[in-house]
């Protein structure tokens, strides 16, 4: 499998300019199929202020008349492959280390951008703190960071909604298996919540982002 192209610094919407953000927490947002840099940024009004915000693009362009970016092909519902998902957390953890350097960030992704987030954990644990997958999932296979995970079992939020008929069940049957397994886990299923978020899900998540600031002080 080519490698995909680098992702564009250019684009990276920041909630900071870049005098205010030495020395701050970085969190990363990864948006889903068909969306941008642009989508997960509105949600900055949601999540604590002392992150330093980072809403990316990802690198691929789907099929036409697909708009926006994807992170790797969809072939229909069932068409995922763990190794292109791989390959996408392999080209964001080169943009982290080019972009934040070596200190250890978060992720939130939606959707594609949720695997991906928690494929990037996996790919390097000592590069990502915690992760938070909204309407996501663990792709399959085995990555050498799994066993290191298995051991340290990071903090991961998994939100997702009952009704959410886009991510195959299989997956979902698959990730809450392996998530117990290799992570400090909390989240929910939302009663009645599709294949999108709801306010009553991003006060969710801003609790878990409050209790990773603590205990990041604490620390």
């Amino acid at each position: 499998m080519s490698a995909l192209p680098p992702i564009d610094s250019a684009v990276v919407q920041w909630s900071a300019p870049p005098g205010e953000r030495d020395d701050r927490p970085v969190l990363i947002l990864l948006h889903g199929y068909a969306a941008d840099e642009r989508d997960l940024f509105g949600l900055v009004p949601y999540l604590p202020d002392d992150f330093v915000v980072a809403s990316v693009r990802a690198p691929l362009t789907p099929p036409w008349p697909t708009p926006g970016a994807s992170w790797y092909p969809i072939e229909g519902l069932n068409g995922r492959d763990p190794a292109a998902v791989t390959l996408a957390a392999e080209t964001l953890l080169t943009w982290i280390r080019d972009a934040v350097g070596d200190r250890p960030v978060g992720l939130l992704g939606f959707s594609q951008g949720g695997a991906v987030a928690l494929q990037t954990l996996r790919a390097d644990p000592d590069a990502v703190s915690f992760v938070v997958v909204l309407a996501g999932y663990a792709a399959g296979g085995d990555l050498p960071g799994d066993a290191v995970l298995a051991e340290r079992r990071p903090p991961v939020f998994w939100g997702r909604g009952s009704r959410d008929d886009v991510i195959p069940p299989a997956l979902v049957d698959m990730t809450a298996q392996w998530l117990p397994a290799h992570s400090d886990l909390s989240g929910r299923v939302y009663a009645g919540l599709t294949h999108s978020v709801s306010e009553e899900e991003l006060a969710d998540v801003r609790a878990f982002l409050d209790a990773r600031l603590t205990a990041a002080t604490a620390g």
